[in-house]
């Protein structure tokens, strides 16, 4: 039993039996990984296939979307012009109806100085029988007028109205 070729023959058995044992685990690993590298390679393929459209059109978007954004940037950009130019014209249109709000007091002021003054009798005086004060010369009269009074419009300007006194002397009491 010492024999060293029986020993060198039982270890040639055994590492071919190891072999083979091996070798069986390993047909159900090989199918296993044959049928995964099928997968993946459809897989890949799908890929190749599906993948450049994908891409080309997520491009297409991107630059679509960059358009529709230049496009409502420009549109908010108008539409602050023409909120501008709104603001502008109602600025004026308030100016506007402040000068006429103006006009029309001082018309109105002006009317009721004219329908007081032609509300009045005129008197037939003679020179001689009207006070001192009134036969004096019509620069005279000026000088002792009573001083425009200080206003100021809503826009902080000044504004004189003048008062002018008529006498019965002046144009027989007419106002020109």
């Amino acid at each position: 039993m010492i024999d060293p070729v029986f020993w060198l023959g039982v270890s040639i058995l055994l590492v071919a039996v190891s072999l083979a044992a091996v070798l069986v685990a390993m047909i159900p690993t090989l199918k296993e990984l044959a049928r995964a590298a099928r997968s993946a390679e459809k897989l890949f393929d799908t890929l190749s296939r599906e993948l450049p459209p994908t891409l080309e059109s997520i491009r297409l978007t991107g630059l679509e979307i960059s358009e529709l954004t230049d496009d409502v940037n420009d549109g908010v950009q108008s539409a602050k012009r023409v909120v501008q130019q709104v603001d502008q014209g109602l600025g004026g249109a308030r100016k506007q109806v402040q000068r006429a709000q103006s006009s029309t007091r001082n018309l109105v002021v002006g009317v009721k100085a004219a329908w007081r003054t032609l509300r009045r009798q005129p008197s037939r005086r003679s020179l001689d029988r009207l006070p001192a004060s009134s036969s004096q010369p019509f620069d005279d009269r000026m000088e002792q007028s009573p001083q425009p009074e200080d206003r100021r419009n809503s826009e902080g300007d000044r504004i004189q109205q003048r008062e002018y006194w008529a006498t019965p002397a002046d144009n027989d009491g007419r106002v020109d």
